[in-house]
């Protein structure tokens, strides 16, 4: 198997794991295909970026809540980034039940390893910023992916650039 194969099987088993004995359940493939069983694409649109490789579809970034995207090798947020996060901070405040997963996502430059705690930094840096504009922290979790499930596969700047983000997904409205 290949580097990249097994270390993405490795996550999943992790987030497996991390699933089993939790009191609210993640939206999931199930049988059919789709999130929670209902087998539609719609089903799959606010579906997490490792449910929607599982179901054979591209990660996204779309969603009611815009992506913020980081420099090379960066958890820093920069001046557009926390003024995403403020429309974003504005649609948590107009949507008051929402719960909210950040996912953490690198470029392939990097060890998985390293990828995986830049990944987690990011998604904890947006989280951190968000609990300061007033959203409630247990609204918020975060996850890091690393560099295993990318927007883009090419091996140029434009396209790093775009995997090295912080993806919203919108668990419950």
């Amino acid at each position: 198997m290949g580097r990249r194969l097994v270390s993405l099987l490795a996550v999943g088993l992790l987030l497996t794991i991390a699933g089993v004995g939790c009191s609210t359940k993640k939206k999931g493939v199930g049988a059919t295909g789709g999130v929670g069983g209902l087998g539609s694409e719609e089903s799959l649109a606010n579906a997490g970026s490792l449910e929607k490789y599982q179901a054979g579809l591209p990660a996204s970034e779309g969603g009611p809540l815009k992506d913020v995207h980081f420099g090379y090798d960066s958890f820093d947020l920069d001046e557009s980034a926390r003024q995403t996060l403020r429309e974003n901070g504005d649609w948590l405040k107009d949507h008051p039940n929402a719960k909210v997963e950040i996912e953490g996502h690198c470029d392939e430059r990097g060890t998985v390893e390293y990828n995986l705690a830049l990944g987690a930094k990011r998604a904890r840096a947006v989280k951190d910023y968000l609990v300061t504009l007033g959203t409630s922290a247990d609204r918020l979790t975060t996850i890091s992916y690393g560099e295993e499930l990318p927007l883009c596969r090419d091996h140029d700047e434009s396209c790093w650039q775009r995997n090295r983000r912080a993806h919203f997904v919108v668990l419950a409205e």
